[in-house]
This record gives C-alpha cells, sequence and structure tokens, in this order.
C-alpha cells in the first residue's frame, strides 16, 4: 500500500495520458480508508476507469445488528451506494440502481461491517495529456469527502439507515414464508401497485393510486420481523384466474407479483408485495430461436413431421416460442408461472367448442394450455396466476377467480363455479402434463469471447445483451428490472463454463443448481470473473438468457430422474 497520492497526481499533471495506468494498486486516503486502482484508462475515450474505496469494520462503525445476516448487510449496501450516488458528481459514477434492492457489486458490506464501494471514474484529461490538478481535486478531496458524508454511520441518519435494512428484512422473510403458508404471493393491504408511467417505476403520485384492499376470503395474516402481523391478500397454490373490465386493475396486479421476486426501497408502495423466488412470467416471442426443447405437451405433431419431443426451430411461431419458454422455465426449477393473455399466444391458450367443432383434433397439432395447466400443478407442483378476460373456459379449470374492478379484488369464485355448471360444449383435449425432459448443453457453445478473444459482455438497457459475438434478445424475458442484472447474466454465463458447471455431462437443471451455490455468496463471486457494475440475477433470468443465446447447442436430452 501507497501514501502519498495528491503528490502523485499533482507530478503527473500535463504526462502522456497513458501514465494513469501506474497508478494501479491501493493508497491510504487521508482521513481513512483505502483507495484502490483497479483499473485505469489508456486514454480519455477508453471505458472509465475502475476504482474502489474499503472502509474497515471499526472505521465505518455500523452497529453488528446492521450486518449480522445477509440480507442485511445487502440492504445496507445497496442503503449506501444510494448515499454515495446522491454525494458524488462527475468524473464519478456509482451505479445504485432504481425501486428494487439487489445484490450490486457497486457496494459490498462484510460481515464484520467492512465496507467497500466500487465506481467507476473518467479520470480528467486535457486532450491526451494528465490534468493532474483535476485528478487531485476528484481523488483526493471529493471522493474522500463524499465517503465521509455517505459510508461512515455516524454521519447518516441512524434512523433511516434502520428503516431501509428491517423493510427489506421483512419482505425477504415474507418471501420466506409463503412456501410454508401453501401461497405463491401476497399483496398487503394498503400497497400501492400502479406506477407513475410505462418508463417510471416509481409508485403513481398525486393521490391517484387506489391503496389495495384483500378480499375477505382471501385475507390472510403474516407474522414479519418488524412490521408484525401484517394483513393482506394471499393466492395459494393451484391456478388463479384473474378477470376484470378492462383497465380496472388486472396487468397491473400481475406486473406487480412479477417484480415481487426482487425486495423494494422504502416508499415503492410494493414492500410488502412478494411473490414465491421461484416464479416465472411467460409470454408469447415471435422470432426467438428454440434449440432441442421438449414441446410435445402441447405440440402434438407438426406436418412437416419433425419431432416435438426434440423441437428446434430458428423463428419459433407465438405458440411453439410459448410452448417452449413454459417448459424452459420449469425445466430451470419454476414452481410458479405467471401469464397475461395480453402477451400470450391466443391459439396455445385455448379453442372453444366451436372451433374445436370446426378444426378436428387430428388436423390441429396444439393441445391448448386450458387442458394443461390443472395437470400442470396436480402432477409437476407448478402453480399458474392467469390474467383472462377473454376466455371463460379457464373459469373450469381454476381454484380460484379473483376480479379487479376499479383496482379493488373481490373473490368470485363461488359466482364462477356456478357459471360452469353451465356447460361450454367443449370438450378436453388432454389431461396430463408429462415430465419435462431435460437437456445437456455444450459449453463450447457458450463463448463469450469477442473477435480479439476478450470476454465481451454488455449489456443494451434491459432489452439485450451482448455476449462474445452473439446478441441475445431480452425484450420477453420481463423480470428483468435493471442494465446491472442483464450484465449479472453475462457473467454468470461466463462462470458456469469456467468453473465445469456446464461440462457437456451434466443437465441444465443440474448446472444451475451448481451456479445458484456461487450466486448464493452475492456479488463476490461474479467479481472473480471481472470488476465491473452489475447485479446479481436469478438462475431463471440466467437460464432464459442461455436459451435465448443462438449459438447455443443442446448435445443430448435426458428423461427426468435420468
Amino acid at each position: 500500500m501507497r501514501d502519498g497520492l495528491s503528490g502523485e497526481l499533482l507530478r503527473m499533471d500535463g504526462a502522456s495520458y497513458g501514465r494513469y495506468k501506474s497508478l494501479a494498486g491501493e493508497w491510504r486516503l487521508d482521513g481513512g480508508g483505502v483507495l484502490e486502482v483497479v483499473r485505469a484508462q489508456s486514454d480519455p475515450f477508453a471505458p472509465p476507469s475502475r476504482i474502489a474505496v474499503h472502509l474497515g469494520g471499526e472505521e465505518a462503525g455500523f452497529p453488528a445488528a446492521l450486518t449480522e445476516t445477509p440480507v442485511r448487510r445487502r440492504a445496507l449496501a445497496s442503503y449506501l451506494a444510494r448515499r454515495a450516488r446522491a454525494e458524488l458528481r462527475a468524473p464519478f459514477r456509482v451505479d445504485a440502481g432504481g425501486q428494487q434492492v439487489l445484490d450490486r457489486a457497486s457496494c459490498q458490506v462484510g460481515a464484520d461491517g467492512s465496507v467497500t464501494l466500487r465506481l467507476g471514474a473518467e479520470l480528467p484529461g486535457r486532450g491526451r495529456r494528465i490534468d493532474g490538478r483535476a485528478a487531485e481535486r476528484a481523488l483526493c478531496r471529493a471522493l474522500p469527502d463524499a465517503v465521509d458524508r455517505a459510508l461512515y454511520h455516524d454521519a447518516l441518519d441512524a434512523k433511516d439507515v434502520q428503516r431501509f435494512v428491517d423493510t427489506v428484512e421483512d419482505t425477504d422473510a415474507l418471501r420466506r414464508a409463503l412456501p410454508g403458508l401453501g401461497l405463491v404471493a401476497f399483496v398487503a393491504e394498503g400497497a400501492i401497485l400502479p406506477r407513475a408511467s410505462g418508463v417510471d417505476d416509481r409508485p403513481l403520485g398525486g393521490g391517484r393510486a387506489v391503496p389495495f384492499t384483500a378480499p375477505p376470503e382471501l385475507r390472510t395474516e403474516i407474522e414479519l420481523p418488524h412490521a408484525g402481523r401484517v394483513s393482506g391478500m394471499g393466492i395459494p397454490e393451484g391456478v388463479t384466474l384473474i378477470v376484470g373490465g378492462g383497465f380496472h386493475g388486472k396487468s397491473t396486479l400481475l406486473r406487480a407479483l412479477e417484480a415481487g421476486v426482487w425486495d423494494h426501497v422504502p416508499g415503492d408502495g410494493r414492500e410488502l408485495a412478494a411473490a414465491r423466488a421461484d416464479t416465472v412470467k411467460i409470454r408469447a416471442e415471435d422470432g426467438r430461436r428454440v434449440q432441442r426443447s421438449d414441446v410435445h405437451a402441447f405440440v402434438d405433431h407438426l406436418p412437416s413431421g419433425g419431432d416435438t419431443a426434440d423441437f428446434s426451430t430458428e423463428n419459433a411461431s407465438g405458440s411453439t416460442s410459448q410452448a417452449a419458454s413454459l417448459v424452459e422455465a420449469v425445466e430451470a426449477g419454476a414452481r410458479v408461472l405467471l401469464i397475461d393473455e395480453d402477451t400470450a399466444a391466443t391459439n396455445l391458450m385455448i379453442r372453444d367448442a366451436r372451433m374445436q367443432a370446426l378444426v378436428a383434433k387430428d388436423r390441429e397439432p396444439l393441445t391448448p394450455f386450458v387442458d394443461l395447466v390443472r395437470s400442470l400443478h396436480r402432477d409437476r407442483g407448478v402453480s399458474t396466476v392467469l390474467v383472462m378476460g377473454g376466455s371463460g373456459d379457464y373459469i373450469d379449470v381454476a381454484d380460484r377467480v379473483v376480479m379487479m374492478d376499479a383496482y379493488h379484488p373481490e373473490d368470485v369464485t363461488a359466482r364462477a363455479r356456478a357459471l360452469a355448471e353451465t356447460p361450454t360444449g367443449r370438450t378436453a383435449e388432454a389431461d396430463a402434463f408429462p415430465p419435462v425432459r431435460h437437456r445437456v448443453v455444450d459449453p463450447a457453445s457458450v463463448d463469450s469471447a469477442g473477435r480479439k478473444g476478450r470476454s465481451r459482455i454488455r449489456p443494451h438497457g434491459t432489452d439485450g445483451l451482448t455476449f462474445g459475438e452473439q446478441d441475445i434478445d431480452l425484450r420477453s424475458v420481463e423480470q428483468i428490472t435493471d442494465p446491472g442484472q442483464a450484465v449479472g447474466i453475462g457473467l454468470a454465463l461466463e462462470l458456469a463454463v469456467r468453473r465445469g458447471h456446464l461440462d457437456g455431462r451434466r443437465t441444465l437443471a443440474a448446472a444451475l443448481d451448481l451456479l445458484d451455490r456461487d450466486l448464493a455468496a452475492g456479488a463476490a463471486g461474479l467479481l472473480r470473473v471481472r470488476d465491473e457494475d452489475f447485479a446479481v440475477p436469478r438462475r431463471h433470468e440466467v437460464a432464459a438468457a442461455l436459451n435465448r443465446l443462438r449459438s447455443l447447442r443442446v448435445s443430448g436430452l435426458r428423461d427426468a430422474g435420468a
């Protein structure tokens, strides 16, 4: 570790920009802490330099109660990153995120209370010459001053810190409690589900949002560590139908459930709207590539004679893409599926009595989801929550029906069952969802290397990811809420290959189990791949990205249990 960073920067003034690289390593900061130059950019037009500030546990001074569990450390790190972002200006950039509280590389808190802040910095220059005086002001004055205000417990509002950490811990405890209660999701009384706009994830303000109220039949109480006993709507396992007129809040509720796999900041409105961690949103996706997926539950035969138990295509239709996404989600371990009819393939969802009469079953290869959804739960343990406004045939297979009326949910299951007693004339076309066959991935087809042989992982917002020479389209993977998660997905794929999880022998599900152990260590596991801004993803988004990687090759299929 070196002293004298200030003098070194002043001596560099006017030198060639590339001399910044000599700063690599650790420097003592005046007033406490260590500044680490992880990577210095070689010229002013290169990607920003990577630097880190390290504080020991005793220096930072956070009470042990704030750092005693991984979830509390994650929450505290998120709070500190947000404070650092508020305090720092150019040339620094802190990746602190938005409404979600994610495990990020930008700030990590150790079990001993130590704090590491990682950030980008565009080191000052005059053309291709070092501006040493500006660099000294930034690194030796502005940065330490911001650290003093943002990363030390004594400088922060202790009650605000405690509220943030407690809020996240309550949401995490709620989510973990759901399986033991036989629930797939929970939405607390008073939750604010509508968002400000389609591009603004903050809660709808101005008193325009209707606070959530639970129907008496589904009201559940759950004891949380800090909020105490909380009342809300519990959605039980099985098949749940969300119905109602247009613009009455059906999709808003479903979007809250898909976001319920993540924790949220205090004041978001969805702090206590939680879904099980193994919940996956499914939709149709015209044009996606499918590599050797077993879709025969939904596609009995093809006019071309292709094997639908080993189905591949470079350009899937809406129905085959949705079928593939569904079985891939189950293969990856999803136990709750969310489907909105607005983004689903109609011909995969339903064939009503008139269409059955017009087109004979032997001329229709598709088996509609309505005939498989109950078996999916009964035989495979996978629950489904569906938004449905146009097909009453789903009433016959629903365990419960919730109607959204002006953003107020009502349990109309009894009324729906009375209607179901009137025959529709429709004939069920299947009664069993078969075991999903498991795929074995060829690791050579998952290559992050670009043309120059270096790893190349770049996000395109939340919509896509450049991985090596491939662009992965993630627009239909709707539970990706932050560009940092896209980077994390790329790093997780690279790690899965590096560590041999994808070894050409074990199944994808088994490889994801091993990857989960790495991801459970938080950002530290992915930092072994590369030091850059990212958020730790779930296995489900990693699997979804892998399935959309156009270079992917599947070397074999195995029956369940084999």
